[in-house]
């Protein structure tokens, strides 16, 4: 089987070089030549731990090639997956832009069958924008082919994006053809070998699906920043609240850490989109507004503890900073609540000391020279008054406490992301803050 991917970011790249390691021979095509260049030279754009590994293995092969004209690879695939970029418009809505002009490429371009599969996160609705752009193009040039459009949204989590594309606990496909199941049963058959399934559902469903999954997980997040600073006012430990109700079987254990907010290029896009989503259909979506308006505050909740803790004077202060990606295993500084503390902390007057060990070159793109990159961890803490703890990497988690003692000026640390002990912290002569407790 043969299958063409439309964009070479984190999901197109993730995705066809997965779909390659199984056999399939994958074109990965992209508008941007200087990329497509990089990546036939072996370079990759973006850091996911395995998938260098991955794609310099699959390309060498044969199976995964790159290229910049989706016309020329056209009439040899079975399927096109359109995985562009569908950022917020100013309003918050997803922009189609991009998603629509591959589909209008496709539409002046085929000559034969063939089935256009969106994998990029689109609002309902989308599936039947993209049918009706191909047709179009499909009209001026006075030919007719039949096609089929189909919705397979993808449920990667950044940092473990190859375990969740080889052995994925789902697979989401939305169609409106017996054809077109076929061909995605066809494709997703070497992943079914241990009793796994594709979920078929309509297309609309489909495309809901996704951006209900992702509302939820920010909704269970919130919800525990919401209860972990109430525990603060009230004298109760989150922590204990979280393995408390934790222990539910309807409630369950994951996503209920408190901490400073979520980021990346999924959830905050994704709950705007679907609240612009329900606001054009004449429904509010009121939990999904909060929702939002609690994580906006709680990417400010560090700083908050900070000023506190200098009487409201930080001007001048050496802050070390822990951690600058939305979390760990990713250098994706997209909405990451470092950029909202870095930008407060440096209009208060505070000197800026940071290290993470991926996202360094990320953060320089984001924010320049307007902070001290630090060599180490410990580099990044020398001279300061305090120290935050904003992404949990594993490098972090049992560090030389009497080091920190030596080189900090101060003896403040605010855990971001609740991960040190606080005994421990505090038997070493520190001051600690978490969240929630």
């Amino acid at each position: 089987m043969k299958i063409a991917i439309v964009g070479t970011g984190y999901v197109g790249l993730v995705t066809g070089t997965c779909f390659a390691e199984i056999g399939v021979d994958v074109y990965c095509v992209d508008t941007n030549a200087e990329k497509i260049d990089s990546l036939n030279k072996g370079i990759i754009p973006i850091y996911e731990p395995g998938l260098e590994e991955m794609v310099l293995r699959n390309a060498k092969s044969g199976r995964l090639k790159f290229t910049t004209s989706l016309e020329n690879c056209l009439n040899e695939v079975d399927i096109v997956f359109s995985a562009v970029g569908t950022p917020p418009d100013e309003d918050g809505s997803a922009d189609l832009s991009y998603v629509l002009s591959v589909a209008r490429t496709i539409g002046r371009n085929m000559t034969k069958y063939t089935l256009v599969v969106t994998k990029s996160t689109v609002p309902v609705g989308t599936a039947k924008k993209v049918r009706d752009a191909i047709q179009e193009e499909l009209d001026a040039r006075g030919v007719c082919l039949d096609f089929d459009v189909a919705s397979n949204p993808e449920f990667l989590k950044e940092g473990n994006a190859i375990a969740d594309f080889m052995s994925p606990d789902r697979v989401v496909v939305g169609v409106e053809s017996e054809k077109a199941e076929k061909i995605m049963t066809r494709l997703y058959r070497p992943f079914q070998l241990n009793n796994f399934r594709v979920i078929f559902m309509d297309i609309p469903s489909a495309e809901m699906t996704k951006y209900a999954a992702n509302a939820m997980l920010a909704t269970r997040i919130s919800f525990m920043n919401d209860i972990a600073n109430l525990c603060e006012l009230v004298g109760a430990d989150v922590n204990m609240v979280r393995s408390g109700i934790g222990s539910d079987a309807r409630i369950g254990r994951k996503f209920l850490y408190p901490g400073i907010g979520y980021g990346g290029s999924c959830f905050p896009k994704d709950v705007k989109a679907l609240v612009k989503t329900a606001e054009k259909n004449g429904y509010n979506m009121r939990v999904l507004k909060a929702v939002e308006e609690v994580n906006e505050n709680q990417k400010g909740i560090l700083y908050d503890k900070l000023v506190k803790l200098f009487d409201g004077n930080v001007k001048g202060k050496t802050i070390g900073v822990w951690g600058l990606a939305f979390k760990p295993e990713t250098d994706d500084m997209r909405e990451a609540p470092a950029l909202v503390l870095i930008d407060k902390m440096i209009k208060a007057g505070c000197n800026v000391r940071v290290y993470d060990p991926v996202a360094i070159e990320e953060c320089k793109r984001k924010i320049g020279d307007v902070v001290y990159y630090a060599h180490d961890m410990y580099d990044a803490i020398l001279d300061a008054d305090a120290m935050m703890l904003l992404t949990e990497w594993k490098e972090f988690r049992l560090p030389t406490w009497p080091v920190i003692m030596k080189a900090m000026k101060g003896n403040i640390v605010l855990d971001g992301r609740n991960i040190f002990e606080q005994k421990e912290v505090e038997e070493h002569g520190f001051i600690y803050h978490c969240i929630g407790k």
